[in-house]
């Protein structure tokens, strides 16, 4: 998993509430056993139009000012539903690294920092701040900055924002939680030794 530490994006702002994890990555996707690939299918209900693969113009991902976005803006309870992994493993394959929200739900929020996502919680005042900013300037850009803990705009202005340590430790140092089970292997095959059964 990469590391996280300070990033700078352009932002896509999704104005929508409650977005569930099957209107990340619908159901009939879920096929894959790896963790790639998922990148087209983001938002398939949303981005294409009719159950086709036609692009709907009207979807924010699909104007041309937000072709490359890495940090999503999105609105309270974003990640709510099923605790498919899969919708971070699609938000990641589609290249976003960091989203900014007022709130998340618990599983979908944890499992984007196994997946190298950093889910930012910022006050709703904040994030109203950032979607106004976003729609009115083309190219808007944020940085994100781990070690800080700090969302920078690009005209300085800074919002804090919490995050756990071990959370942070394992994104810092692209960690997941296999990752982080694996510093430990000489001391687990030395318990093993002592405790094996014949």
């Amino acid at each position: 998993m990469d590391s996280f530490t300070v990033f700078e994006g352009l932002v896509a702002p999704l104005d929508r509430v409650n977005v569930d994890t099957d209107q990340i990555i619908p159901k009939q996707f879920l096929r894959k056993i790896t963790r790639s690939g998922y990148g087209p299918d983001l938002f398939a209900g949303w981005r294409y139009s009719g159950g086709t693969t036609t692009p709907d113009p009207a979807f924010v991902l699909n104007l041309p000012r937000y072709a490359g976005a890495t940090i999503l803006l999105a609105r309270a309870n974003f990640g709510c539903g099923s605790s498919r992994e899969h919708a971070p493993w699609a938000l990641h394959d589609y290249g976003f690294r960091a989203i900014v929200a007022p709130s998340y739900a618990d599983i979908f929020y944890n499992n984007c920092f196994s997946n190298g996502i950093l889910p930012v919680v910022l006050p709703e005042a904040a994030v109203e701040a950032l979607f106004m900013k976003t729609e009115a300037m083309p190219g808007y850009r944020l940085t994100v900055n781990l070690p800080d803990q700090e969302v920078i705009t690009p005209d300085g202005t800074r919002y804090a924002f919490r995050v756990g340590a071990f959370q942070k430790n394992c994104l810092l140092r692209g960690l997941d939680s296999i990752g982080w089970t694996l510093q430990f292997e000489d001391s687990i095959a030395g318990f093993e030794r002592q405790h094996h059964v014949v």
